[in-house]
């Protein structure tokens, strides 16, 4: 498919009703309420709590409860373990890439504060602004806290500075949907949580990969969960530091938060992202933009006119707005809407809760296996036909993408380069983290348009 005709195809779904943002305080609770047990015996210096002596019983075959019984407040299962052990220097299974690094070692001091959105002044901080550097990032105000009702002069701009959240503005570099019609290109988000290996174990039994959006934080309290991940053959992409509304912060607060989260995963993996997933989709130029500098293509869900976002809102269960039946009939609503589209689609789910991961491997990926017509469950770089080594910036051989492909990313933050692409592409990057479009700022849509060939999957 050319990118003309892939770009139009995903016009075609690029409105979206508004969502309710809100809920980011309303999932810190409900997250602090039923993670903290789990995940106490994860950060350093702390002690385990033992789970709830009476969980509900099991639906045979299926190890999970239920569907009455998944609901917030249920009690919970021993959490897993990883199954399986990867030594420093194994070969992952993306062609080009390096070796696992040595293992990680979490030090207080080398990291923000987790579930904060870190420090704009750092050093590190500093270094990676001049990735931004040669890049005409729009001079759009944060809105107020990424809702539209809260922020009605925003909201009427909404179409003018692309912003997702009021009306599902989106550009041609976001990747929107799978191309391919009856693909679901498979994600969660949010992890990786004291639940995500129950869901890992049940993804390499039914042998489906998907793509995982995980937050930094996350990422340096359970690198090996991490590690499975990616040398199972999923896909890891950025998704924040602390997990904020992007449009809400400065530009030194989005750049902290990619970047903090790009060095986690470095660290833990030996491999830097080039896509990202904001928050909640809270997205408009200035994000994007700062996003496609700093090499990250920004990956939200489907959403059209008719049908809305398919968002499962298993989200609302964890929170107790919803149910788990209510969540499954989203889900069964979801799936009916994808099979009048024209393209293949992109379902927002999530493995920060035992919830979100009950539905997931009890009831929506079980359907989703069953359904007819037959669907085909992809990771989403898969879906959209990138090549696997061109989702991180030390095996890309995208030479157009990204900018610094040639000379390199300081991933560190220390004022050295020390990510880079394998390939060789004169005048697509400069040492002083220049964008590479050339030496005057470029404006932020031509060079969104320049980028478009790798937002759209290289289909050429």
């Amino acid at each position: 498919m050319k990118l003309g005709a892939f770009t139009t195809a995903l016009l075609s779904i690029a409105a979206a009703n508004a969502i309710e943002f809100k809920r980011d305080d309303i999932l810190n609770v409900a997250h602090k309420r039923q993670v903290v047990s789990a995940s106490s015996a994860a950060r350093p210096g702390a002690s385990a709590t033992a789970p709830p002596a009476a969980p509900p019983p099991l639906d045979t075959g299926t190890g999970v409860p239920p569907l009455a019984s998944i609901t917030s407040g249920m009690p919970t299962q021993a959490t897993l373990a990883p199954t399986t052990s990867y030594p420093p220097g194994a070969t992952p299974p993306v062609k080009g890439a390096p070796v696992l690094p040595s293992a990680f070692v979490f030090s207080p001091a080398d990291w923000p504060a987790q579930d904060r959105v870190p420090p704009p002044d750092s050093p590190q901080v500093k270094a990676w602004m001049k990735e931004l550097e040669g890049h005409n990032i729009p001079n759009l105000n944060p809105t107020k806290d990424g809702t539209c009702a809260s922020d009605p002069a925003a909201a009427a701009a909404a179409a003018d500075r692309g912003w997702w959240t009021c009306g599902g503005h989106t550009r041609s570099t976001d990747v929107l949907a799978c191309p391919d019609k009856l693909t679901w290109g498979v994600s969660f988000d949010d992890g990786p949580s004291p639940y995500t290996q129950k869901l890992l174990n049940y993804l390499t039994e039914k042998q489906i990969l998907a793509t995982f959006f995980v937050v930094g934080s996350r990422v340096i309290e359970r690198p090996n969960v991490v590690v499975e991940e990616y040398m199972k053959g999923h896909e890891i992409s950025v998704h924040t530091w602390s997990h904020r509304p992007l449009t809400t912060l400065t530009n030194e607060q989005i750049v902290a938060e990619l970047g903090w989260t790009r060095l986690a995963i470095k660290r833990v993996l030996g491999v830097t992202p080039t896509t990202m997933r904001p928050p909640f989709g809270d997205i408009d130029d200035r994000v994007r933009a700062i996003a496609l500098a700093m090499g990250m293509v920004p990956i939200i869900w489907t959403s059209t006119p008719a049908t809305g976002p398919f968002d499962t809102n298993d989200w609302k269960v964890a929170a107790g707005m919803v149910t788990g039946q209510d969540s499954f009939n989203t889900f069964q609503s979801i799936f009916g809407n994808a099979t009048s589209l024209n393209t293949g689609f992109i379902v927002l789910q999530h493995d920060l809760y035992e919830i979100t991961v009950d539905l997931a491997i009890g009831y929506t990926l079980n359907a989703a296996q069953t359904h007819s017509p037959a669907l085909k469950m992809l990771p989403i770089g898969q879906c959209m036909k990138m090549p696997t080594e061109n989702l991180y910036i030390e095996s890309n051989t995208n030479n157009t993408f990204p900018s610094h492909a040639s000379t390199g990313i300081d991933t560190n933050g220390d004022g050295t380069l020390d990510a880079k692409s394998s390939v060789s592409a004169p005048g697509q990057g400069s040492s002083n983290g220049s964008s590479g479009f050339g030496t005057s700022p470029v404006p932020v849509m031509s060079a969104l348009a320049a980028l478009a060939s790798f937002a759209a999957g290289l289909l050429l």
